[in-house]
This record gives C-alpha cells, structure tokens and sequence, in this order.
C-alpha cells in the first residue's frame, strides 16, 4: 500500500523548541499548528514555524523515520536542519501557508 506521507519539525519564533511530527497531509496539519486548531505540545509552546520537512511514499518508512528522529539528540535535530534548511525559514511557504 502505498501513501504519501511527511515527518515534520515545528518550532517557535525563537527557533529553542521542536516537535516531531507525522502527518499524511502537511499542508492540513501545519495550518492547524499555525492557528493552534489542536490541544497539545504545539499549542502551549506556540510551534508555528516548519522548519523540516521529509517526504515519504510509504507511511510504514515515514512512521519508523519519525520514530527514529523523535529519539535524536537536540544537536542532531539541529544540525539535519541546519542541513536542510541552514537560514531555519518557514517552509510552509512552500505549501502555500502562511
């Protein structure tokens, strides 16, 4: 079975805390961190801004690569950022969210 799915990094305005996510429509689950729609981690800490985002075509692979990443070290969450996203820009702009 085969599914397009995403693992995400939400943060704050200040880029000190991150939250490690799964969703199998990124541009539906971020619009909801942005206007805080869910209780939860991301609403009491205001985690509005994508800053990581990986694309998978099996959610088996995107379930077990968010797993894996949930247990990173904050210096290795930070330094994949970094990677991918070295300017930490919010990449909801790319889904066409603001």
């Amino acid at each position: 079975m085969s599914s397009v799915c995403y693992v995400y990094i939400m943060t704050n305005e200040y880029n000190t805390t991150l939250y490690v996510g799964f969703t199998h429509d990124i541009a539906r689950r971020v619009y909801e961190h942005k206007h805080e729609l869910l209780d939860g981690f991301t609403k009491s800490y205001h985690l509005h801004k994508l800053v990581y985002v990986e694309q998978f075509n099996m959610a088996v692979d995107g379930i077990a690569y968010e797993k894996r990443l949930k247990k990173f070290s904050r210096t290795k969450k930070f330094a994949l950022i970094n990677e991918q996203n070295p300017h930490w820009r919010d990449l909801a702009e790319d889904f066409g969210l603001e």
